[in-house]
């Protein structure tokens, strides 16, 4: 099991965190997606990590984007 945390920039409301959470959630092998609006924080699960640049493309797939 992997966790991994990030920081997603352009959220204002709720239906941003139910986006980037449902997108997270359709990489294969994630689980136990949260995402907090005041911080902007991202972290979820895997079965084995996750690359950067497949969490960055379901992110922007939501319509926001990673600080990395």
């Amino acid at each position: 099991m992997s966790t991994q945390s990030y920081t997603v920039t352009g959220m204002t409301c709720g239906h941003c965190v139910s986006s980037v959470t449902e997108e997270v959630s359709e990489i294969p092998g994630v689980s136990d997606v949260s995402v907090t609006l005041e911080s902007g924080n991202l972290e979820f699960t895997s079965a084995s990590p996750v690359d950067d640049a497949t969490v960055a493309a379901a992110v922007e797939e939501a319509g926001y984007q990673l600080a990395l």
